[in-house]
């Protein structure tokens, strides 16, 4: 009888024990204090309500502090359960420091692409360590009711890209293009990495650029500076000085009737705009040509390595790689594009039509963000120095490319 009872009790101290082990609080760190509301009252209840078990706290930090914060907070012991992840080097560097878990083994990373996967990757591919979440998709939004009033077809080629511009100038009614080159990024961002794809073929160039089987002096590295050269004729005047929210405003307002955008500007737009708009892609150099788009990797999210809640952490990551989240991220935050292989319905229209190009396009990245800015000179940087200057025609094309090319070489041995 002693037996019986010691045993009941036993296997009731274990149910208890299996109860309490299954309940935890995960707490996540991220640099999109902007995103609070979404994750309060979408995803996080999304997500308890299947796992009641487990409660989650979003905790994010100012963007310009987040690496900072999170450096101070991981060193400390007191970082939460799930880090948000920056593309590329700052969160290899941090796995390479024993921070982040290697999610290989999750079974739910198979839901992604190689090029979805690779800003959370080794350099050899060989450890993922983060759940890609969304990335932003590079091409140009218009100004609809400007393109009907001045009977303008959408481009598909450079020849009827530029057509359209000078048909817009003419007109004098809007300024062309609404980018200024103040800030320098734009440039890059938003000029030479988002037309330039379509020169080096995505993914073929950038990863031959990496292995230094091409260099930016060949033809396809140069010729998109020759292109943004063209640019400055359709800016408008006083384009040099210009800031990025100057170019938002002046979009917004209907001034300018074509933007080089990224996607994450749909939100902001859809609220300041009171035109229709649509988008297109970077037009091809030749009809028929195979077009290329940069998809960035932008955001994912993985394991604090010294979280005490790995279970209910990985538990939480494989919901993050499902449709489900999928849905419900990429329909909240329009133009940040869920990057799980599975389609997501989206139902903002501007993004549902960018989005599309994935099906018409090959997707890249942007060529400067994988292993080739870590060095001095850093890439990144001086390709928004370079695009400036193309723009403004205060270098030739091939002197950028030779610059660009001899700061790379001085210390990337794949170029020496």
């Amino acid at each position: 009888m002693t037996r019986k009872v010691l045993s009941l009790a036993l296997m009731s101290t274990a149910l208890v024990t299996s109860a309490y082990a299954q309940e935890a609080t995960l707490t996540i760190e991220s640099w999109r204090n902007d995103d609070l509301a979404l994750w309060q009252e979408k995803i996080i209840p999304a997500f308890e309500a299947e796992h009641p078990d487990i409660k989650v706290i979003f905790s994010p930090s100012a963007p310009a502090e987040y690496n900072a914060v999170l450096n101070s907070k991981l060193e400390a012991g007191s970082a939460g359960d799930l880090i948000t992840c920056r593309p590329f080097d700052a969160s290899l560097a941090l796995y390479e420091d024993g921070h982040l878990t290697d999610l290989s083994d999750l079974d739910a990373m198979g839901n992604f692409s190689d090029v979805a996967k690779s800003a959370w990757q080794t350099d050899d591919g060989s450890a993922s360590f983060c759940v890609p979440m969304a990335s932003v998709i590079h091409g140009f939004i218009y100004n609809k009711d400007a393109f009907n009033e001045l009977g303008i077809e959408v481009p598909t080629t450079e020849a009827e890209f530029f057509a359209a511009l000078d048909k817009i100038k003419e007109d004098g009614t809007y300024i062309p293009m609404a980018m200024g080159t103040n800030d320098q990024w734009e440039a890059a961002t938003m000029g030479y990495n988002n037309i330039g794809p379509n020169y080096w073929k995505g993914e073929e160039g950038r990863q031959a650029l990496i292995k230094g089987e091409q260099k930016l002096t060949d033809p396809q590295w140069v010729a998109p500076y020759a292109t943004l050269a063209k640019w400055a004729d359709y800016l408008g005047d006083g384009y040099e000085a210009q800031t990025y929210p100057d170019s938002q405003n002046l979009f917004t307002l209907g001034r300018a009737a074509v933007y080089p955008a990224g996607s994450w500007e749909i939100s902001g737009f859809n609220t300041q705009a009171d035109f229709e708009m649509g988008a297109f892609k970077p037009p091809v150099q030749n009809a028929g040509d195979t077009c290329y788009i940069s998809d960035h990797t932008d955001i994912g999210i993985g394991m604090n390595a010294a979280s005490e809640n790995q279970e209910a952490a990985r538990t939480f990551l494989a919901w993050v790689a499902s449709p489900e989240f999928a849905s419900i991220f990429g329909n909240a935050l329009p133009g940040f594009f869920p990057l799980s292989s599975t389609p997501v319905e989206l139902e903002d229209p501007l993004a549902k039509e960018i989005v599309g190009w994935r099906e018409e396009c090959e997707s890249t990245i942007r060529s400067t963000y994988q292993i080739l800015s870590r060095g001095t000179p850093n890439l990144e940087n001086e390709t928004w120095g370079a695009s400036v200057a193309a723009i403004k025609g205060a270098e030739t094309p091939e002197a950028l490319g030779q610059q660009l090319q001899d700061g790379l070489a001085s210390w990337y041995a794949p170029h020496q």
